[in-house]
């Protein structure tokens, strides 16, 4: 079993579901024993990922988790000090039942001011070495540069992105599934 824990960018936003990156995930993954779960909700943030993962691991009992979470904490200015313990935290919690983990990071648009941009991007790097869990540095890699690949909010990425999004976690994914 592998679940996916995030926000709306692995929720598949404004697309169909079976056109976002996890369902796409779960064709890759048909025939290789792995079942997907899709435990993620659109404007969730790391708070709501920490009230909401205990449950969700007892009630999957996923070998991988993919923890997708934090992008929202970020674009609505929560403090990041707070969003790197939630995290952490579900980390701690992932592990606790043996569950790999895989952190996914995300980038922020430069208007939240160099400081905090930089503070919340040292989140995920820092936790990936602290906890020695598997990393994909910035999830919207070669998407979010791209105005044609983002829905007109300019923060979801549209259909024809979702392929390219699966790339970026299945290049840090498959070596968990060996």
């Amino acid at each position: 079993m592998l679940m996916v824990l995030g926000d709306s960018l692995s929720a598949a936003y404004g697309i169909d579901y079976r056109e976002g990156w996890v369902s796409l995930l779960e064709e890759r993954l048909d025939g290789r024993g792995y079942a997907v779960v899709n435990a993620s909700i659109s404007g969730d943030t790391s708070r709501g990922g920490l009230a909401r993962v205990d449950a969700a691991l007892q009630s999957h009992r996923p070998a991988v988790l993919v923890l997708e979470l934090g992008g929202n904490d970020g674009l609505r200015g929560l403090p990041v000090d707070e969003t790197r313990r939630n995290l952490a935290e579900m980390i701690e919690r992932a592990k606790e039942t043996g569950a790999e983990v895989l952190l996914v990071g995300i980038e922020l648009p430069p208007n939240y001011g160099p400081a905090y941009t930089q503070r919340f991007r040292s989140i995920y790097p820092t936790l990936a070495e602290t906890y020695d869990v598997a990393f994909v540095p910035f999830l919207l890699d070669g998407v979010a540069a791209h105005r044609t690949l983002m829905q007109a909010d300019g923060i979801h990425p549209r259909a024809e992105a979702q392929a390219r999004i699966l790339d970026n976690v299945w290049r840090y994914l498959e070596p968990l599934l060996q």
